[in-house]
Order: structure tokens, then C-alpha cells, then sequence
């Protein structure tokens, strides 16, 4: 009772495994088809994709835009006051940490469906306060005394603060515009109070640059988005593949459970029926004989025929599926022994002779000479026989003729081919007819005994020994069953012990034996 506890805890446990494991394929099957549906009728909804990568950005130019500050402030001594450097480089600081601290939360606490509009708009905020510090660098050093010759370096700086926002805050275009359009004003500002034909230049390729710079960062938005979507759709094939595999598994589980159940129902099953069958087909016996008096109703001693007859056809319907049951759960196992193919072959024509007389069809043998011995099952080798025997019997036409023949192939291995001339077998039936219980049109149509498990057991059989099975048919002409074993079950002829002998007592090839020997050595 223990043991039967502890095995249904386990199985219990192993469902609640199953369940929980197709609740979370099933939750990331539907997240990943969010993510892939339309949000704004424009692109798909990957705006927390899209900030995480923001942040992620933010933060891997945490220490690279503070010293690109420090640089441009200690350039810019030659125009400015230090103090004023340095409050600049204070405010340019602060701004800078406020946005990392704010990328730093979304990475770390915001969950993929929480408030992104609250968070988008403090990046937004955070991206134009930090351009907002380099606008007002540009317009505190156009406005400082002596500050003649530092246009270059104010145009070169805008030009290189645009481009690193650009790659920053390419997946959030607002903050590309929020962080950038300030400096580009602050730019113009700058060289429209200067009233000369270079520095209008300078204003209009300013602006030129802004352009060039939001359409750049339009195309890394597309980029990143088409990129996500690869990654989205990649995910939810996975999540797929997840599911189906899932199903596989609950498939296969309840397959080996109907299988397990029918072993156990065919064990049981088989003693409960060879019991009383046993009984039917000896009580049937005695009367159909009239072992113990006669029976002077005719129709009775028919009605025992009958009985005996279908009782002996469902006892072999019975082995049948038993053995084909064996083979397909690895349990049939081979007893291999020296097996004759041309005296087994004898014996079963001999086994067959009196079904084919009753139809006066004539079994013609052809066996090559000298055939060594096979290593195989002999019961299962005489089993692949006589089933395509009687195959061959039953189908083939009263008058008809059998051809059986045994030989050797190509390979060195051995060759069964039965053939007969019957009504033969259209191809598109060959494949049915090898299936377990499959039967063809001309079999079902003539009403011939049979459970249609002959040719899958025969098959089964073969391929136990490392053989094949071949099946030839064509209608009106006949059928040829072909058994091929492989070379390595052909045992090789040993010598007569007459020359072993002779061999052994002749002094010269002894004096031959030993010379070979000590070269060896």
C-alpha cells in the first residue's frame, strides 16, 4: 500500500510538473503575440523594448559623455572663464546623472507591461534637460569676451554632441528631438548675431546637420523596431515549438499508458481465452471424430466441424497478435541456432502439401546445391515460411502452381522467394498489405481467412535477423515474396574430417605447416 501511495505522489506530481510547464508556455505564447500586435496602427507594440534600449545606451555612455565634457571644457579655457566652465560642467554633470539614475530604475524595477508613458516622458525630459546644458554652453561662450576664433570648435562640438545623442537616443526620436533641437538653436542664435556670410554658412549647415541627423536617427528607429520584430517573431516560433513539444510529450505519455494497458490487456486476455479454447477445440474434436459414438444427425456433426474450425482460426488469431505484440515491444527474443534453409523449406512444402491438394496445386522446388547453413531462429524462420506458404496457397487459383526457390544473393547472403501465379496485388495496395490487420480489395472481395497479420509478423521476423523483405505484384500475373539474409548469418562450410585428418598424418604438408609457423614467429 506504501509503495502504490508513494507511486501515485509521484504521478500526481509529475501532472502538476506538465500543467504548470504548458501555463508558462501558453503565458509566453500570448505575451510574445502582444508584443507582436498592432499598437498604434503604425508598428508594433515594442515601446518597452524600445526604452530598455534607450537606458541601455544611457548607461553604457555613463562615464564616455562626462569626459568628452571635461575635454571640451579644458579646450574652452582659452575662451571662458574657469568659473564658468566649471558651473557648466556642474549643471552638465547633474543632468547627466538625473537621466542614469532614471534609466537605471526602468532597468531594474519596471515590469514589461507597467506605466511606459510616465517613464517615456521623464527620458524625453531627461534627454532635452541634458541638451538643454550644451545649448547653454554654446551661447555662454559666443558671448564671452575674446571669444573670436572658437566658431570651428563650436560648429565641430555641435556636430559631435548631435552625433553621440543620435546614437544614444535613436529608439526614442521625441528624446532625439527634445536633446538635440536646443543645441541647434542655440547654434543659429549664436552665428545669426555675428552678421557675416560665414557665419550664415555655418547657421545653414548647422541646420542642415539637424536634418541629416533626425533622418539618420529615423532610420536606426526603423532598424531597432524591424530588429525586435525578428526577435519577436524568432521567440514566438520558439514558444511555438515549446507547445507543440509539450503536446508531443502528453501525447506520447498517454501512447505508452495505452500501450502499457494494452500489453496487460492481451497477457490477461490471452490465458483467459487459450483456457476455454483449449477446451471448444478438444470437446469439438471428440465429436467431430466420434471418438466416444456416433453422431447419426449429419448436421450436427457439421455444426462440431464448424465449431472446431473457428476455434482453431481464433486460436491462431490469437498467437498472431501475441507475436506481433512481442516484436513491437522488444520482447520477441531470437533463439539462433545452425538452421538448414533447404530441409526447412522441405518440411514446410510437406506441412502445406494437403491444402494445396484440395485446390490441385502443384509446389515446384528449385534450391541451389550445397547451400551452407543459416545462423537464425529456426521457429521464426519456419514461421516466415509457412506464412508466405500459405499466403501463396490461399490465392493462388485451383489448378495453379507455387515456385518456391532458395539460393544465393549478390552479397554472399541467401535468398526465400515464393512466388505464385494468383490474381496478384495492385501497387497502390503493397503498402496496405504490409500494415498490420491491412488487407487488399481481391482478398476482401473473395472472403479468404486471414487477419492480415502474416506479412507485417514475416517482416517483423526479417528484420530481426538484419534481412529484407521484398514484395512483387502485378495483377493477373502474380506474387513473389523475396526473404534476403545477410552474408554475415551464412555459416561457413567446415572441412570433411576425413581431410583434416590426411592432412594432419601427410609428413610433407606437416613439414609445410611447421616451416610457415616459424616464420610467423
Amino acid at each position: 500500500m506504501a509503495a502504490q501511495e508513494t507511486s501515485s505522489e509521484a504521478k500526481t506530481a509529475l501532472n502538476s510538473e506538465r500543467a504548470r510547464r504548458r501555463r508558462d508556455v501558453a503565458r509566453t505564447v500570448r505575451n510574445v503575440r502582444e508584443r507582436l500586435s498592432i499598437s498604434d496602427g503604425n508598428e508594433a507594440n515594442f515601446e518597452y523594448e524600445l526604452l530598455l534600449t534607450f537606458s541601455r545606451n544611457r548607461l553604457s555612455a555613463a562615464i564616455a559623455l562626462p569626459l568628452f565634457a571635461l575635454i571640451v571644457g579644458g579646450i574652452s579655457l582659452l575662451w571662458m572663464r574657469a568659473e564658468v566652465i566649471v558651473g557648466w560642467l556642474v549643471f552638465n554633470a547633474i543632468a547627466h546623472v538625473l537621466l542614469l539614475m532614471a534609466c537605471r530604475r526602468f532597468e531594474r524595477e519596471v515590469p514589461v507591461d507597467g506605466d511606459l508613458r510616465r517613464w517615456r516622458r521623464q527620458m524625453i525630459s531627461g534627454d532635452m534637460l541634458y541638451g538643454l546644458t550644451w545649448a547653454g554652453f554654446f551661447l555662454l561662450q559666443s558671448t564671452a569676451p575674446g571669444h573670436d576664433g572658437s566658431e570651428i570648435f563650436q560648429f565641430a562640438t555641435m556636430l559631435i554632441v548631435i552625433a553621440m545623442l543620435t546614437m544614444l537616443s535613436a529608439s526614442q526620436p521625441k528624446a532625439l528631438l527634445a536633446g538635440t533641437l536646443p543645441i541647434t538653436l542655440a547654434i543659429v542664435v549664436s552665428f545669426l548675431n555675428q552678421q557675416s556670410a560665414i557665419h550664415y554658412a555655418m547657421m545653414a549647415m548647422a541646420i542642415g546637420a539637424q536634418g541629416f541627423f533626425l533622418m539618420l536617427g529615423n532610420q536606426l528607429h526603423i532598424s531597432t523596431v524591424t530588429m525586435l520584430e525578428f526577435r519577436a517573431e524568432k521567440d514566438h516560433l520558439i514558444s511555438e515549438l515549446e507547445q507543440a513539444n509539450a503536446i508531443s510529450d502528453e501525447a506520447r505519455r498517454r501512447a505508452e499508458e495505452a500501450n502499457l494497458a494494452k500489453s496487460r490487456f492481451l497477457a490477461t486476455m490471452s490465458h483467459e481465452l487459450r483456457t476455454p479454447l483449449n477446451a471448444i477445440l478438444g470437446f469439438s474434436e471428440v465429436m467431430k471424430n466420434q471418438l466416444l459414438g456416433a453422431l447419426d444427425n449429419p448436421t450436427y456433426r457439421d455444426y462440431a466441424a464448424d465449431i472446431h474450425n473457428s476455434g482453431q482460426h481464433l486460436l491462431n488469431l490469437i498467437n498472431e497478435i501475441l507475436d506481433l505484440s512481442r516484436i513491437e515491444a522488444g520482447r520477441y527474443e531470437l533463439s539462433e541456432e545452425a538452421v538448414p534453409l533447404a530441409e526447412l523449406l522441405e518440411d514446410c512444402k510437406h506441412m502445406m502439401a494437403i491444402r494445396a491438394k484440395k485446390k490441385h496445386i502443384s509446389i515446384i522446388e528449385t534450391y541451389e546445391a550445397d547451400l551452407p547453413k543459416l545462423w537464425a531462429d529456426e521457429r521464426a524462420v519456419r514461421q516466415m515460411i509457412l506464412n508466405l506458404m500459405s499466403n501463396a496457397v490461399k490465392f493462388t487459383p485451383t489448378g495453379g502452381e507455387v515456385q518456391i526457390k532458395a539460393g544465393w544473393t549478390a552479397g554472399g547472403g541467401q535468398y526465400i522467394s515464393i512466388r505464385d501465379n494468383g490474381p496478384g496485388i495492385p501497387e497502390d495496395e503493397i503498402p496496405i498489405v504490409m500494415q498490420a490487420f491491412g488487407q487488399g480489395a481481391i482478398a476482401i472481395k473473395s472472403a479468404e481467412d486471414g487477419t492480415g497479420l502474416g506479412l507485417p509478423i514475416v517482416q517483423a521476423l526479417v528484420q530481426m535477423h538484419g534481412g529484407k523483405l521484398e514484395l512483387r505484384s502485378k495483377l493477373r500475373e502474380g506474387t513473389e515474396v523475396i526473404v534476403t539474409f545477410p552474408a554475415s548469418r551464412v555459416l561457413e562450410a567446415m572441412p570433411a574430417l576425413e581431410e583434416t585428418v590426411a592432412a594432419n598424418t601427410d609428413p610433407r604438408r606437416a613439414a609445410m605447416r611447421r616451416s610457415m609457423i616459424r616464420k610467423a614467429s
